[in-house]
C-alpha cells in the first residue's frame, strides 16, 4: 500500500540549523542544518519505509496572505547567512538522495503540503507530514498523521485526531481557531492581545470557534469581554492567516513523487561533496558512488592487536610511536572507578592491553612510560584517567590532548561531548554507543575480549582522528592558547587537588549532625504546636491544607496538582503568620542535615580520611568549575549553620592552617574592564565601595547620606547587570513593583552610559557572529540570538550581555590556578591547594610557610590577568575553612 512522506522543508532546516553545533566542511560551507535535516531524513526513511517523499519548500517572501495583510511574518529576523547558504546545498543532496522537492511562487510550503494531503485523503492514501510548525495539525485526518519535532530534530511525536482530541481537547480544524484567539508571533499573527494557549483552549472548550466566541461575548465578563470585542476583526483575520490553503494549483502527479530508496552511485557522491563520512558509513555507500573507489566502509576497518605479556617487549618499541591512548574506566565517582582496559594508537594499528596485564610486574615499562610526563599522551578525558589510574596505584602524567576538553571549548553549549557523538560531529567512524557493548546500569558486564578489544580500539581510533581536526578548529577560533596554555594544564592541576583531598573532623561532623536533628525535633514540636495537629510537613499536599485551608493564608501559586509551598511562595507568606518562617528554617535544616552531614559522611574515604571532590571542567557553559562527589561549591554559607559546616574542614597535618583567598567582586571589575565605564573605573581605581558609589551616582546623593537601603537597592542591580537581570527579577529580588525596578535600571543606565553602550554593542555582536567571547577567546554560541521567539531570543541576548563577564572572570581564577601552581613549585614550598570555590582558592599551609603564603597567595590572584581596573584578592586563614573566612 502507498505511504506518502511530505516534509516541510524550510521549517526542518530552520530547526536543524538551531539545534545543531556550527559544522563547516574543507571548504568553509556550513552544513549543520543539512546534517541535521539529513540524518532526520535517513531515520524516517527507515523507520516508516515510504513509496513516496517530497519535500517542499516556500518559494520567496511574498505569499498571497500578504495581500490581505501586509505585516504577515513582518517580525521575523533575517534570515543568518550561514542558514542561507544551506539551502541551495539541502536542494542539491535531495536531488542526489533521488527525492522530489517542490516550491511555488506566491504559497508556503504548508499550502502545498495542505493541497497535497487534501488531494491523498480524497483518494485514501496515507500521508505523513513532518513539520515543526503546530500549525500543521489542522491537516490531520484519519488518512494524515502529522509528525511534530522536538528536541530540534532528534524527536518527532505522531499527531492523528485522536492524539490532538487528547492533548487539546480539540478537533484538528479547531488547531485554526486556536490560532485565531492567541494569534503567532513568528509569524507576526496577532491575534487578541492577552490571549495564551491556556485562556484560548478555554474559550474554545467552551464555545467550539473564534466565530461563536465572537457571537457569544454577552457570556463573557470583564477585560476579557472588552479585548475579545476591541479586537474582533483581528481574530477573524487571524483565523484566516492561519488556515492553509488547500487549493494551491499543482500539476504534481503521484508518480512524480514516487520513491524507490537510495541510490549509492547519485548518494553517495552527494554525501561525499558535503563530507558527511558518517552518514557514507552508516549507509556502507563509497564516495565514488560505487565506480571503483574505495568503499567508506573500508574507512571503519580496524587492525587490533591484543597484547599478551610475552608481547609487552615489542610494544614497549613502539611507545615513543603512540598518536592516542584510550583508557576505559566504569563507575561516575573517578575515585572509585574500575579501569577496564587500554587501547594505543600507533599508525594503522590499534594494540589493545588488558588491565590485568598493565597491572603485571612484567609491564613495568609501560607503566613508566604512563607516569613519564616527557611522554606525550592524547586521549579522551584524562583528567578521569589520571583519578582512575591512580588510585589503582598507577601514575599518569603527560596529558598533552584532550579530545572531550577541546571539544566542550569549541561547544561549551553542547551538553553531549561523548567519543561516540564528537565522531558523528566530526563525520568520523562511528563509534557503538556503551550501553550496547556494556549494557547499562545493573545489566552492566563486560564483553568477550575481542569484542571489548575493537571497542576500545575504535576510540583509539576516533581519537587519533579527531586531534588535528580540533587543532585546526581551535586554530581557527584562536582558542590554542587557551586550550594548551589553560586548560590543559589545570587539568592536571585539578587532578593533583583532588587526588591531595582535604580533611574532614568525622567526630565534629556527627557532632554538628546531632545539633542539626535537636534542632529539627524543636521545631517540628512548634509547627505541630501552631497547627494544632501533626501532619507530614515535607508533603505539599499536606502542608497546603494546612497553610490555606486550614489557616486561611492567601493562595500565592496553584500547581496542576494544588496548591504550591515552594521556597518563593513560602517567602511571600512569611509576613502574614509565624508558623512559615519554622517551616522555611525546618527545611534549610533538614538540607543541610540531609545533604552536607549525612551526604559528607558518605564521600569520607576510609583510605585518607578525606573527601576528594571531582571538579568538572566541561560542564558549565561559562568555563566555571563545577564540583560533584561531593559537591563542595554549593555549601549556602548564607546561614550560620551552613558556615558551621566549613568547620568540620581542616589541615591533614598537624600545626598547618587552611589559608583561604578570594577575589573581591571579580565580575564587577571584569564589568568595569570591559565596558570601559569612566565611573564605574573610577571606583575601583580609588578602592571606594562599588555598592555605594553606584546608589551616590543613581540616587544623586553624597557618599555619606546614602542609607542601607539605598546601597542595598544598589548592590542588587550591580550584580543583576552581570546576570541579565530583568526588572521582574529586581523587582522580586527588592520586593517593590516591575514599574520601580523599571525606573531604578534606566537610573542606572543613565549614570553608567558605558555599560548600556557595552550592553547593546554585544548583542549586535553577538547576532552578527552568533557567538561572543571572554578576554581570553573562550567561546559560547548563541544559536537562539536571531529567534522570532520573543522569550528564547531574550534569554540569548541576557546570554551575550553576561557570559564575557561572568567567563572572563571564571578564566581569571583558573589563571591565577595555573600561576599559583607554578609559584608553588618556584618557591618550593610544602603549601598545597586544595579546593576552588567560585572566586575563592582554599590551601592547606605549614606553620613557617603562613607568611610567605599570605603575601604570595593575593599577589598571584592579582596579577592573573592585567585589566584597565586593579584585581583584588582579600585572604583569611585559621585551624579550619570557618575560621579562614
Amino acid at each position: 500500500m502507498d505511504k506518502l512522506m511530505l516534509i516541510d522543508g524550510n521549517s526542518i532546516i530552520y530547526r536543524a540549523f538551531f539545534a545543531m553545533p556550527p559544522l563547516t566542511n574543507s571548504s568553509g560551507l556550513h552544513t549543520n542544518a543539512v546534517y541535521g535535516f539529513t540524518t532526520m531524513l535517513l531515520r524516517l526513511l527507515e523507520e516508516h519505509k515510504p513509496t513516496h517523499v517530497m519535500v517542499a519548500f516556500d518559494a520567496g517572501k511574498i505569499t498571497f496572505r500578504h495581500e490581505g495583510y501586509q505585516e504577515y511574518k513582518g517580525g521575523r529576523q533575517k534570515t543568518p547567512p550561514e542558514l542561507s547558504e544551506q539551502f541551495p546545498l539541502l536542494k542539491e543532496l535531495l536531488t542526489g538522495l533521488g527525492i522530489a522537492q517542490f516550491e511555488l511562487e506566491g504559497y508556503e510550503a504548508d499550502d502545498i503540503i495542505g493541497t497535497l494531503t487534501r488531494m491523498a485523503d480524497e483518494e485514501s492514501r496515507k500521508v505523513l507530514v513532518i513539520t515543526g510548525d503546530k500549525d500543521m495539525l489542522q491537516l490531520a485526518s484519519e488518512q494524515v498523521q502529522v509528525g511534530l519535532t522536538r528536541k530540534g530534530v532528534t524527536e518527532i511525536e505522531l499527531y492523528d485526531p485522536a492524539h490532538i482530541q487528547e492533548k487539546y481537547g480539540l478537533t484538528p480544524l479547531q488547531i485554526i481557531d486556536l490560532k485565531g484567539l492567541m494569534g503567532d508571533a513568528s509569524d507576526n499573527i496577532p491575534g487578541i492581545p492577552g490571549v495564551g494557549e491556556k485562556t484560548a483552549l478555554k474559550l474554545l472548550h467552551q464555545f467550539g470557534s473564534v466565530e461563536d466566541v465572537l457571537d457569544n461575548t454577552g457570556e463573557l465578563k470583564g477585560k476579557m469581554k472588552e479585548k475579545i470585542e476591541t479586537h474582533a476583526e483581528d481574530a477573524r483575520m487571524s483565523k484566516k492567516l492561519a488556515t492553509i490553503y488547500r487549493e494551491v494549483p499543482l500539476d504534481k502527479t503521484w508518480e512524480s513523487i514516487a520513491w524507490s530508496g537510495l541510490k549509492e552511485e547519485t548518494a553517495g557522491p552527494a554525501l561525499a561533496k558535503l563530507e558527511f563520512k558518517s552518514l557514507l558509513e552508516r549507509l556502507s555507500f563509497s564516495a565514488g558512488g560505487g565506480s571503483g573507489a574505495v568503499p567508506a566502509a573500508a574507512e571503519a576497518e580496524i587492525n587490533v592487536v591484543i597484547i599478551k605479556a610475552e608481547m609487552l617487549a615489542e610494544l614497549e618499541e613502539l611507545m615513543p610511536k603512540v598518536e592516542a591512548l584510550h583508557v576505559e574506566t566504569y563507575g561516575e565517582n573517578p575515585h572509585r572507578a574500575s579501569v577496564i582496559g587500554m587501547a594505543l594508537t600507533v599508525g594503522d594499528t590499534q594494540y589493545y592491553v588488558p588491565f590485568e596485564l598493565l597491572q603485571e610486574k612484567a609491564a613495568s615499562p609501560l607503566k613508566d612510560w604512563l607516569g613519564n610526563h616527557e611522554a606525550v599522551k592524547r586521549g579522551y578525558d584524562l583528567h578521569r584517567v589520571d583519578l582512575a589510574l591512580h588510585w589503582h596505584g598507577i601514575a599518569f602524567q603527560g596529558a598533552a590532548f584532550d579530545v572531550q576538553l577541546a571539544g566542550y571549548l569549541l561547544d561549551p553549549t553542547d551538553s553531549n561531548q561523548t567519543l561516540t557523538a564528537l565522531a558523528a560531529k566530526y563525520q568520523l567512524p562511528s563509534i557503538q554507543p556503551d550501553e550496547e557493548i556494556f549494557g547499562k546500569g545493573a545489566k552492566y558486564k563486560l564483553p568477550a575480549e575481542d569484542v571489548l578489544a575493537a571497542h576500545l580500539a575504535r576510540k583509539a581510533q576516533v581519537i587519533a582522528a579527531l586531534i588535528p581536526a580540533q587543532e585546526e578548529e581551535l586554530e581557527r577560533n584562536e582558542m590554542q592558547k587557551l586550550f594548551h596554555e589553560l586548560e590543559m594544564p589545570l587539568s592536571r592541576i585539578l587532578a593533583d587537588m583532588e587526588k591531595q583531598g582535604i580533611k574532614v573532623n568525622t567526630d565534629d561532623l556527627k557532632a554538628l549532625g546531632q545539633e542539626f536533628e535537636q534542632q529539627i525535633s524543636k521545631l517540628v514540636l512548634e509547627i505541630y504546636s501552631i497547627a494544632g495537629t501533626e501532619f507530614n510537613i515535607n508533603s505539599t499536599k499536606q502542608l497546603g491544607e494546612i497553610l490555606f485551608d486550614k489557616l486561611g493564608l492567601p493562595v500565592i501559586k496553584k500547581t496542576k496538582t494544588g496548591y504550591s509551598t515552594d521556597a518563593e511562595v513560602l517567602e511571600k507568606l512569611a509576613p502574614y503568620h509565624e508558623i512559615v518562617q519554622h517551616i522555611l528554617q525546618y527545611r534549610q535544616l533538614a538540607k543541610l542535615q540531609s545533604t552536607y552531614v549525612e551526604g559528607l559522611l558518605k564521600e569520607i574515604s576510609a583510605q585518607t580520611g578525606k573527601v576528594h571532590t571531582y571538579f568538572r571542567q566541561t560542564i558549565a557553559a561559562t568555563g566555571r568549575l563545577s564540583s560533584q562527589f561531593p559537591n563542595l561549591q554549593n555549601i549556602p554559607i548564607r546561614l550560620e549553620e551552613g558556615r558551621k559546616i566549613r568547620k568540620v574542614f581542616v589541615p591533614s597535618e598537624e600545626g598547618w592552617s587552611i589559608l583561604a583567598a578570594d577575589y573581591s567582586q571579580i565580575e564587577l571589575r571584569v564589568l568595569a574592564h570591559i565596558s570601559d565605564d569612566a565611573r564605574l573605573k573610577e571606583a575601583f581605581v580609588h578602592d571606594m565601595d562599588i555598592h555605594t558609589k553606584t546608589a551616590s551616582d543613581v540616587f544623586g546623593v553624597p557618599a555619606e547620606a546614602v542609607d542601607s537601603d539605598m546601597r542595598r537597592s544598589a548592590k542588587a542591580v550591580n550584580f543583576g547587570i552581570v546576570y541579565g537581570i530583568s526588572d521582574y527579577g529586581l523587582s522580586q529580588n527588592l520586593n517593590i513593583t516591575r514599574k520601580e525596578a523599571a525606573k531604578f535600571i534606566d537610573q542606572y543606565f543613565e549614570v553608567f552610559q558605558g555599560v548600556r553602550k557595552y550592553m547593546d554593542d554585544i548583542v549586535q555582536e553577538a547576532k552578527r557572529d552568533g557567538y561572543v567571547t571572554t578576554l581570553l577567546e573562550r567561546r559560547r554560541y548563541l544559536p537562539e540570538i536571531n529567534a522570532s521567539n520573543f522569550n528564547l531570543r531574550s534569554f540569548a541576548e541576557r546570554t551575550a550581555m553576561n557570559t564575557p563577564i561572568q567567563g572572563t572572570a571564571a578564566d581569571i581564577i583558573k589563571l591565577a590556578m595555573v600561576q599559583m601552581d607554578e609559584a608553588l613549585r618556584t618557591h618550593n614550598l610544602r603549601s598545597r591547594m586544595l579546593l576552588q570555590v567560585h572566586d575563592e582558592l582554599v590551601f592547606e599551609v605549614p606553620e613557617d610557610e603562613l607568611e610567605t603564603m599570605k603575601k604570595l597567595v593575593p599577589a598571584t590572584m592579582e596579577a592573573a590577568l592585567q585589566l584597565s581596573v586593579p584585581l583584588k584578592a582579600e585572604v583569611s586563614y585559621g585551624s579550619n575553612w570557618y575560621e579562614a573566612k
